[in-house]
């Protein structure tokens, strides 16, 4: 497992990132259509790419840092607003 999260992820400049608790459970609010997502994804992370102005993505990402899926947000406070509707609490950690 790689402790440190990648500077990018997909080419876009991570700036905060959030570790899910073992067994922390989805709150039902969402679905993704990833396979097994609640048991392979294990990190969060707000991302945006250098091109785009006002723009975030929340990054559901694996143990290893490989992104499964994403959300598109205007900002970096409803990126993290998402992380919290869909896994309750959530804390974030700025790069």
């Amino acid at each position: 497992m790689r402790a440190m999260p990648p500077a990018r992820l997909d080419g876009a400049r991570v700036t905060m990132v959030a570790s899910l608790a073992p067994g922390q459970s989805l709150t039902g609010a969402t679905r993704h259509s990833v396979s097994n997502f609640a048991e392979v994804v294990a990190h969060l992370a707000i991302a945006r790419y250098d091109e785009a102005d006002n723009e975030f993505y929340l990054f559901y990402c694996t143990h290893d840092w490989q992104v499964l899926t994403d959300t598109w947000h205007p900002t970096e406070a409803d990126a993290v607003a998402q992380a919290e509707f869909e896994f309750g609490g959530v804390t974030f950690t700025r790069l």
